[in-house]
Formats: C-alpha cells, structure tokens, sequence
C-alpha cells in the first residue's frame, strides 16, 4: 500500500506550500505537474476527477501561476445556480429583461474580464447555456440576457467535472462541440483511495488543524486504523475523509484512534450498486476478506466490461487482458472446478457467505455489499446453485 517515493521538483514543492496542497502520490504530482506546465500558456483547460477529490485546488494553480494572476478569479459551482437564471448570472441582464431585474447586472464573464473563470460542474449547464459558453470560447463574444449589443470578453476558462463527458456528449446531454474546446489540456485528479500514504498525510492534517482551531487536544490513531485508512475505499474522497476526523477529533478528543473507532465512525449499508462499504468489525482479518472480495468482484467485472468494448477484433489488447489474469496461477478448487483465481474466489466468497446465512440470498447480497440483482447473476456465471 506504500506509494512509491518520487524525487518532487523544487518548483512544485513551491506550489504546494503555497496553495497547501497536502500529499506526494505520484499521481497528484504529475496533476500539479500538468496544472504548472498549462499555467502560462493561455488555453482551456478541462479538470476531471470524482466529487470531493481537491479539483478546485487545480485552477487556482493555473491562475496563480499563469499571466492573468493580478486580474480577477471568480469561480461559479454551474450546479448550484438554477436553470432559469444560470444565462444571467454568467453574461448579465439587462433591465427589466424578466421579473425582477430591476436594475442591470454584470454577469461573471463581463466581471472577470482579463482574468480567469473556473467552472465547476460544467456538466450541469443547459444546453441552451452550453451554446452561448461555446461562443465565448471562439469569439469572446455574449450578449446580455434581454439585450441585442454584442460585447467582448478576454477570459481563460477553466472548467471541471466529475461526469464522464465524452458519455454525456453520446446521450445528447452535452455539446460535443464544446467539449472539445473545453478540453484542450485535461487534468486528471486521482481520487483518494489511488493516493496511498496520502491518506495518513491529510488525516494528521485535519486532525492537527481541528485541535488548533477549537483548541481541543489532538487526536493521534493507532497502527490499526492507520491500516485500516489505507485500505478503506473512501468514496467521497477528502471531502469525507476531512468530514470522519472532523467527527474523531471532537468526540474523541486527546486520544489514540483505535480501528473499531475508525470503522464505527464510518458510513454502513449504503446503496449496494455504489462503492463498498464496511462494517465495523473486531476481527482486521474479516476487514481484509471483505475487501479482497469486494475488490475481485470489481477487478473480473472491470475485466469483462473492457472486452466487450474492445470487441473479438482487437488481439493485442485481448492478449494483454490473458497476461493479466495469466499472473495469478489458474488453480483447481475442491470440487474440481478449475478456471481464473478470480472466479475462484468469488465462488467460495459467494458459497461460504449463503452458508453463514443458511442460503438467505438477500442478506448474504447485503454483506458482500453487492445488489440481489448482481448476486443471482453471479451465481449463474459461477455454476452456483
């Protein structure tokens, strides 16, 4: 689980003390690394990564450090503003142009001129909204809600979002001429579970920083939890791991965080087709069992959706897929059923855990944290009766 120790160049060392970026997984780098090289170089740029991950750190980056910096950053969460007045709030109206505007109004594209605008959760943008952002993109030009005067604006934008674009752009839902704009340079920010000794890194920040904002006495966690951290999937990223010991460090104050109080603080039996989740438990070895499991399930359906996409007319990459499951030795089960580890392994998971609950199919879906839906499927794929 220990990430790999990088030489960071003295430049980006800068950048994050400057902008208090915690955390030197080598993916989060090279994503400081990108963000430092687009910087001066006045392009779109797209920041892609799930919800919660530290994407806004990314176009401050850009900002900061690029030729717009004395000029003015406005960032606008597209989410948050209502569909009938997003077009205001981004070009400005005029007077009397709807109910209520009283008064004209600049909008953040006439503010932030010269500057930078960040975009955050560009999907969210109407289609009719997406258009007049695609004319700002190639001409610099808007018009004002209720007016007919074509004005200019000299603006960067950088957007971000945690949807997979080029999917709403197949189901109508996004402009794909405005992707392509959008995304000259895209940033890619890894979620936190694919950060490594980061995790630990941010815990002891948030932790430090709650003791000396509130003036409590710190918390510090045990080699347990620290292992226990590491292994957890984290789906809301730092944003929930931030929320878990903001939580500790209150109740807990002063103390050393056992693994029990880790997991008892930690969200349980969320929606069975989300991301897995855990159970509080004594025993680490059934934490470890559970995520191996919860982990294989994911590995052999990720495996199977990649051949279907890459379809019988791609013989190298089917070649790379068998040299993947070639580097775990096939193996013969009792019973004499034979084939990939991988379905070894989700067989006696799916086995033992209907024994435990005397075939129940419903409560053994529930602890393998997998919908009912999922587990009759795989039960009819793995020959399991």
């Amino acid at each position: 689980m220990k990430t790999p120790k990088t030489e960071i160049p003295e430049e980006i060392l800068r950048v994050k003390q400057r902008l208090s970026i915690i955390g030197d997984s080598p993916a989060l780098i090279e994503a400081i690394k990108r963000a430092v090289t687009v910087a001066p170089i006045d392009l779109s740029v797209l920041v892609s990564g799930p919800s919660g991950a530290g994407k806004e750190f990314f176009p401050k980056i850009i900002h900061q450090f690029g030729a717009r910096k004395h000029k003015k950053y406005i960032a606008v969460n597209c989410g948050a503003i209502p569909e009938g007045t997003i077009d205001s709030e981004l070009f400005g109206h005029e007077k009397g142009s709807f109910t209520g505007a009283v008064s004209a109004r600049k909008g953040y594209f006439e503010e932030a001129d010269g500057g930078t605008i960040f975009l955050d959760e560009v999907a969210e943008l109407p289609l009719t909204t997406q258009a007049r952002l695609l004319r700002v993109l190639e001409t610099g030009e808007f018009l004002k809600v209720g007016s007919s005067t074509v004005q200019t604006t000299d603006i960067r934008v950088v957007a971000a979002t945690n949807v997979d674009l080029i999917k709403a752009v197949a189901e109508g839902r996004f402009r794909e001429d405005l992707y392509y704009r959008l995304s000259t340079v895209v940033i890619n920010v890894p979620p936190l579970h694919e950060r490594g000794e980061d995790i630990l890194l941010l815990a002891r920040k948030f932790a430090s920083d709650f003791a000396e904002k509130y003036m409590t006495k710190p918390i510090s966690f045990s080699e347990e939890a620290k292992r226990a951290m590491m292994l957890y999937n984290w789906p809301g990223n730092v944003r929930q791991l931030k929320n878990i010991i903001d939580q500790l460090a209150l109740f807990e104050a002063g103390t050393e965080i056992s693994r029990r109080q880790l997991l008892e603080a930690l969200p349980v039996n969320r929606d069975p087709q989300s991301t897995p989740m855990l159970a509080p438990s004594d025993d680490s070895s059934e934490l470890e069992r559970k995520m191996i499991f919860q982990m294989l399930f994911s590995m052999r359906d990720e495996i199977e959706q990649l051949k279907k996409k890459l379809g019988h007319d791609a013989p190298d990459a089917e070649r790379q897929i068998h040299g993947v499951r070639a580097l775990m030795a096939p193996e013969r089960d009792d019973d004499g059923f034979s084939g990939n580890p991988l379905d070894l392994s989700e067989r006696r998971a799916i086995e033992d855990t209907l024994a435990r609950h005397g075939g129940n199919k419903k409560q053994a879906a529930e602890e393998l944290h997998i919908s009912l839906r999922t587990l009759y499927r795989k039960m009819q794929d793995l020959g399991i009766s």
